[in-house]
């Protein structure tokens, strides 16, 4: 079976430093699908509105690699713990397939490139390739009352995020909710601890240089 691209994402992210390591953890990021030219066809949505989740089939594109283990260490257990690779999440799999279920916003019918699909709470990176649009269903995808393995007993470790008034002043009232929640996450590799160290994020166009002290992050400037 041979698989192609049906669309491109489009983020807030023009690398995947920073992107959630998990989708829905932050709502108010905005993204939006554009189809290829052969798949350009409001028929092939037609319905989609009734829907309010949506799950997004696409490819770890920015990998340089490849599965080499079959054993990963998730970010979430601190990078210290390892667990097979089919019992996780890792980008790094014997199949560089992603799935993610996102919020449906709206559909433009009426762009140049439509229809454009915008979904919210995406954890892909600008232009991933995405093979594949399903419906979420509650009936068949809901599961309450599931196990969740090592995600039950880890708490996400969230920071306490200060952004200076001159920053938070270049974006929108929701962007600047996003990019906040996106830095509470700790964007950093799970094995880079030092107050003394200047990270740079790309977010919408700029790059976001912080640092971070224990559980503060500090955003020092904005290029």
């Amino acid at each position: 079976m041979t698989i192609r691209p049906i669309a491109y994402f489009h983020s807030p992210f023009a690398s995947k430093f920073g992107v959630p390591k998990q989708s829905s953890l932050v709502d108010e990021l905005e993204g939006y699908i554009e189809f290829v030219a052969d798949c350009r066809n409001a028929d092939m949505l037609r319905g989609i509105e009734d829907f309010d989740y949506l799950w997004l089939v696409w490819h770890f594109s920015a990998n340089p690699h490849g599965a080499t283990s079959p054993l990963v260490r998730p970010p979430l257990l601190g990078g210290n713990r390892k667990v097979g690779v089919f019992a996780s999440r890792s980008p790094f799999r014997p199949n560089a397939l992603g799935l993610s279920s996102v919020r449906l916003d709206r559909v433009d019918y009426e762009s140049k490139n439509g229809p454009v699909v915008y979904v919210r709470g995406a954890d892909l990176m600008d232009g991933t390739p995405i093979f594949d649009i399903k419906p979420y269903v509650a009936l068949a995808d809901s599961h309450p009352d599931a196990r969740c393995g090592f995600v039950d007993t880890n708490e996400i470790r969230r920071l306490c995020v200060d952004i200076p008034e001159e920053v938070g002043q270049r974006f929108t009232p929701r962007q600047l909710v996003a990019l906040r929640k996106v830095l509470e996450l700790d964007p950093r590799p799970h094995y880079h601890n030092g107050a003394d160290k200047i990270y740079g994020m790309p977010f919408m166009g700029y790059d976001i240089k912080f640092c971070v002290d224990g559980d503060r992050l500090i955003v020092v400037r904005c290029e």
